[in-house]
């Protein structure tokens, strides 16, 4: 990647046209289902198991973070209500998003990547088959499906996790815990974070395909792509939630 003004310039408009082309292919025929059901199981196979893991610790320090909080202001009745809005609405999408571009993407770099070098792209082009709609388009599909399902074992499992450090390990009162729930969440919450992680994973799946296309210079190029595309996602990533949680707070009335 060139190091340049105009060079940093001009891959932010090439993966912005790409993402484009995306869009535009969507739509078009014949869909190719067998890669999209083959790109989602391999995606889902490789960040399921992450995922679920790293969403107990995430839940774990909400929750004793928020409950050491609450019991010095004397609100240890809300400690549920504040731990299930935080990993709604923060946690779980920010960890699917890390998970789905640090291992789904890195894969779907390299896999192009890899594909790139052997001119296998190039040859497809000379085929008249377009890259962007037999490769790129049901990596984006199963990327965004993988990352709204795993979106809600996140939930689930940051909530169990947070629950049960909070009445185990601070000795909080379960009832209480339970009962508080939806006492500043809502069905809102759900959906919007449903949507971060939808948009999220098309980010990440753009990102990775850009660039294992764009990939050069042998091995060691796609190495350097798959890099490249973590680093350039993550930064994506943690811009556009901020965007997203904006126009959430305005769009939508918060509970007092």
């Amino acid at each position: 990647m060139s190091l340049s003004p105009t060079g940093a310039l001009r891959h932010s408009g090439n993966l912005f046209a790409m993402a484009l082309d995306v869009v535009r292919t969507l739509p078009r025929r014949p869909f190719q289902v067998r890669e999209f059901i083959q790109q989602a199981w391999f995606v889902a196979s490789v960040t399921i198991l992450p995922t679920a893991l790293v969403s107990i610790p995430f839940g774990a320090v909400i929750a004793l973070q928020i409950g050491s909080l609450t019991r010095q202001l004397g609100a240890q009745s809300f400690s549920g209500a504040a731990s299930v809005l935080a990993v709604l609405r923060e946690a779980s999408p920010i960890v699917t998003a890390l998970l789905i571009a640090g291992a789904g993407g890195t894969a779907i770099c390299a896999d192009l990547g890899a594909r790139k070098i052997r001119d296998e792209i190039d040859a497809m082009q000379v085929l008249g088959i377009d890259p962007i709609h037999r490769l790129v388009v049901p990596r984006v599909l199963a990327s965004m499906v993988v990352a709204v399902l795993l979106n809600g074992l996140v939930s689930v499992v940051g909530v169990a996790g947070g629950y049960f450090f909070n009445v185990i390990l601070q000795n909080g009162t379960p009832g209480a815990y339970l009962a508080s729930f939806t006492t500043l969440a809502q069905l809102d919450d759900l959906w919007a974070a449903e949507l971060k992680a939808l948009v999220f994973g098309a980010i990440a799946a753009i990102v990775a395909s850009y660039k294992g296309l764009t990939a050069q210079g042998g091995p060691k190029g796609v190495g350097d792509a798959v890099n490249q595309s973590v680093v350039i996602t993550f930064m994506l990533l943690f811009v556009t939630n901020f965007v997203m949680t904006a126009v959430y707070f305005q769009a939508v009335p918060q509970r007092g």
